[in-house]
């Protein structure tokens, strides 16, 4: 039997969330449940646990589901995190001093970004979001000032480190500004690829 995909993931959270008030719930409830079946999908193609996917404790993770999708009946494995590294505790501290929308929905995302921002591709697609569109309208409502601040649409995962090399002092880069640098592609190229969801359907037409 096939594994669950990360489209069986996301079908379960959302069938099991709590009812939206309004569209900004209801996209709150679209991003949780974006990120949670990209770290189940993953735990399970790795055969490592949930929590470490999503970087929060066994107790925030009940909590997360409990709220938000309080009718989920899948098994929560009760292993504790990794801990985080010292550029992931550097990008939480980051987000949560820009944080602006609700508690504690936006601890958790600081948390979540996070950890899923070390893994390798666009962080829209690491957040299994379906376009960089999505990550900036959670940036905008949940992380306001820091949305903001880039002014220049550069790479988010690229942004946060140019923000974080700054406040210890010293530059990302050496060339005197942005327009005669040479990786300028690397820093503002358009993020494209393909979602979760849209890969998994180009890839069951290949097999079709």
């Amino acid at each position: 039997m096939l594994a669950p995909t990360f489209a069986h993931h996301y079908a379960a959270l959302r069938a099991a969330a709590r009812p939206s008030s309004n569209e900004t719930e209801a996209f709150d409830g679209h991003v949780f449940a974006a990120m949670l079946a990209a770290a189940m999908t993953e735990a399970e193609a790795a055969d490592v646990h949930l929590c470490d996917g999503i970087g929060l404790s066994v107790g925030e993770t009940k909590r997360l589901f409990d709220r938000c999708f309080p009718g989920y009946k899948g098994v929560l494995d009760g292993v504790a995190p990794s801990p985080p590294s010292e550029e992931e505790t550097l990008l939480v501290d980051l987000l949560l001093a820009h944080r602006s929308g609700p508690e504690p929905v936006c601890s958790w995302l600081a948390t979540l970004i996070a950890r899923r921002a070390m893994r390798p591709d666009h962080l829209w697609q690491d957040l299994g979001l379906n376009d960089r569109g999505e990550l900036n309208r959670l940036l905008s409502r949940h992380f306001r000032a820091l949305h903001a601040g880039n002014t220049g649409n550069m790479r988010w995962k690229k942004y946060f480190y140019r923000l974080l090399c700054e406040a210890e002092g010293f530059s990302l880069c050496a060339a005197p500004s942005c327009a005669v640098c040479t990786d300028f592609n690397d820093c503002f190229g358009i993020e494209d690829g393909l979602s979760r969801l849209a890969d998994l359907r180009r890839r069951m037409e290949m097999v079709a």
